[in-house]
């Protein structure tokens, strides 16, 4: 299968890098400051897993994008979907792929009316990565995984093939019948994790130690929960309480990346994450008195961001 990776960031490096690691035929869409790099530099991962430095990766610019593709990997930020779109819809044949693996549900809505639902499978990844100064693909944690599949459940045998390129890979990639479930609970566990690490301006050790702190982050996890089982997926029993043990753990140094985009003065996924999440809410009429606080607090640094 011909793979196309949009974007060569800390997401999109890393998991196509790890691919193209174990032979599978990668090329990154990147833009031109990006290409640049990776031609002097080469793709460079640091990663508690083995450090990888892949010279002159195959990429192309959207001015020079022809062929169609079996996979599209969309590891973009909601923020750049619309232009990522355009650059790689000369990508998108019959039969193409799509596999989104931005964060919340909306960017579903998109993909489905732009390509057609049935190229658009459903995708999900955790792992904590970012950009160093070097412009290095830096994983900060060990945990890394990807899941995607068939929205209905099926298990195709389109996805069965991306399987076996997906699972060579130096990651826990997997194909799962249950994958809008999956993206469903990474959602609720990001808003929780990003509204209450940004608007607190801390990781949560500092918070759940702080008076009222641990009360309002399982407050804001139960909001999301509430939304979910309003969308038809409730937070699995198993879920649920892992998710609680990682935001209950004492002196835990955890944040979310919309955290430290914050620190950076970078943009960020507010509406996509935290505004979509109210907007849902609102749908179900199911209260979110804390993420609606959460959403004034990060629309302001927006408005602060763009003076």
């Amino acid at each position: 299968m011909k793979i196309l990776v949009v974007g060569a960031g800390s997401i999109g490096g890393y998991f196509g890098g790890r691919m193209l690691q174990a032979g599978a035929d990668i090329t990154f869409l990147v833009r031109s400051r990006r290409a640049r790099e990776l031609a002097r530099d080469g793709l460079v991962i640091k990663s508690p897993h083995g450090d990888l430095t892949i010279p002159t990766p195959p990429t192309v610019e959207a001015v020079g994008l022809k062929q169609k593709y079996d996979v599209v990997l969309l590891s973009c930020k909601a923020f750049d979907l619309d232009d990522a779109i355009l650059s790689v819809a000369p990508a998108v044949g019959d039969h193409t792929m799509i596999v989104p693996l931005l964060n919340g549900m909306k960017h579903l809505d998109v993909l489905d009316k732009t390509f057609g639902p049935e190229r658009v499978l459903g995708g999900q990844c955790a792992i904590a990565t970012t950009l160093n100064a070097q412009r290095e693909v830096v994983q900060l944690a060990p945990m890394q995984s990807l899941s995607f599949g068939e929205r209905d459940g099926s298990m195709s045998e389109r996805v069965k093939g991306l399987a076996t390129i997906i699972e060579a890979g130096n990651f826990s990639g997997t194909a799962s019948p249950a994958i809008l479930q999956e993206m469903w609970e990474k959602w609720a566990f990001l808003a929780t994790l990003a509204g209450v690490t940004t608007s607190m301006r801390g990781p949560i050790g500092p918070i759940i130690a702080a008076p009222g702190g641990r009360d309002f982050v399982l407050g804001v996890r139960d909001e999301c929960a509430a939304v979910a089982a309003a969308a038809g997926h409730a937070l699995r029993d198993d879920n649920r309480a892992r998710v609680e043990s990682i935001l209950t753990t004492e002196g835990s140094t955890m944040t979310a990346s919309m955290f430290r985009d914050l620190q950076a003065g970078a943009a960020i996924e507010a509406d996509h994450v935290i505004g979509d999440m109210i907007a849902r809410a609102d749908a179900a009429k199911s209260p979110a008195p804390r993420l609606r606080m959460i959403y004034t607090h990060l629309k302001v640094y927006e408005a602060q961001r763009k003076t």
